[in-house]
């Protein structure tokens, strides 16, 4: 297995910048945002109709790049974690975690024995098809396999810290719309609670040498997110990307028309 430059960059104190994927399933989009600068890109299976195939092709021809490609599976299920991981992914997201036993249940489906229980394929995507010493690609999948919990609940936000504490769990990231409604503030990013709620998982994290994530709304507020201490980061995504520079071009272009 590849090693995983995103998780050696922030285990080592660093900032990783990447971008999520929810809407264009192309063979190009992955070797765009590679090519734009992308250290990763987060293919989105929670929130798309987006099937295993198309994460597999997604992954497929993501991987000729040094971007590094993750998937942000449904739900905690062995089979989403396991599979997408055979495919190509070299990190999950997994949504809407509260528990400790929640956050094993991650780790143990991710990891090959003796740590999980991860069943073994090998010769197939996740290893690029190749040969050689099983026990070698085991070490290094176990090694170079990044484990994202989103803490996007009120729950998650209370045993922020049993999360983080988990061997095996690499990044705690806040969910932060699910996080604002869960604690019934909908979308109010500068209120109290959820202000204090950022601390108590940035908290966690300094605790336990976690890194913190967050998904950026725009370039102010991705700044202020690295000034707050949280290390990985996804600028936007693709849909929205787009939108938002179509709309920026075409309203100039219309304004510039009525003089």
């Amino acid at each position: 297995m590849r090693p995983n430059t995103v998780k050696q960059k922030v285990q080592s104190g660093g900032v990783s910048i990447g971008t999520f994927m929810f809407e264009f399933n192309t063979n190009g989009v992955g070797r765009i945002a590679a090519e734009a600068g992308a250290d990763f890109a987060i293919f989105d299976m929670e929130h798309t109709g987006w099937s295993i195939e198309s994460i597999a092709s997604l992954i497929a021809t993501s991987r000729s790049t040094e971007m590094i490609p993750y998937v942000r599976i449904p739900a905690t299920e062995y089979h989403f974690v396991a599979r997408v991981l055979d495919v190509g992914a070299m990190g999950i997201m997994v949504p809407m975690v509260e528990t400790a036993h929640q956050a094993e249940t991650i780790v143990a489906a991710a990891k090959y024995p003796p740590v999980g229980r991860r069943g073994a394929a090998f010769g197939v995507a996740h290893d690029d098809f190749s040969g050689g010493d099983i026990v070698e690609k085991i070490n290094s999948a176990n090694s170079q396999t990044h484990l994202i919990a989103q803490i996007e609940t009120a729950a998650g936000v209370q045993n922020a810290a049993a999360i983080a504490a988990v061997d095996g769990i690499d990044v705690l990231w806040i969910g932060h719309f699910d996080l604002t409604n869960s604690l019934g503030i909908p979308g109010q990013f500068d209120h109290p609670e959820f202000k204090a709620a950022l601390a108590t998982v940035l908290d966690a994290c300094q605790q336990h040498n976690k890194v913190p994530g967050f998904m950026a709304g725009g370039v102010e507020n991705g700044i202020s997110l690295l000034d707050q201490g949280f290390r990985m980061l996804a600028y936007g995504g693709d849909l929205w990307l787009y939108q938002e520079a179509v709309r920026s071009g075409v309203a100039a272009l219309k304004e510039h028309a009525k003089t």
